[in-house]
């Protein structure tokens, strides 16, 4: 992967538990499951420049919305899904997790 790769997750809880995968530093930032015109301002600044940008958001109607709508503010930024079986991407079991990051290109922990 490269070496200015940029994660957007909704929250902490979700950062956490994809740290407990990643075996390679990756930058990962927080929408804290709100949005505004502000916040898209801040996270093009800070994804500016980032060789790959990827939006890893829950599977249930807030994290869909929030994908549209950083999908918009975003649109180079590549989409990553957890299964919807599981809903959010913190209730995602860890080798579902890893196996969904390791497609993407990232180097992973197995659990």
């Amino acid at each position: 992967m490269a070496a200015d790769c940029i994660l957007i997750v909704e929250g902490k809880t979700d950062r956490e538990r994809l740290l407990k995968v990643l075996a390679e530093p990756v930058t990962i930032y927080c929408t804290y499951g709100s949005y505004s015109t502000e916040k898209a301002e801040q996270l093009a600044l800070l994804t500016e420049g980032a060789d790959e940008v990827y939006l890893f958001t829950d599977e249930d109607e807030m994290g869909i919305k929030l994908r549209k709508q950083l999908a918009a503010d975003l649109p180079e930024a590549l989409h990553l899904h957890t299964q919807k079986i599981y809903g959010e991407v913190a209730r995602t079991p860890l080798d579902v997790l890893a196996a969904i990051l390791e497609g993407a290109g990232f180097a992973v922990e197995y659990p």
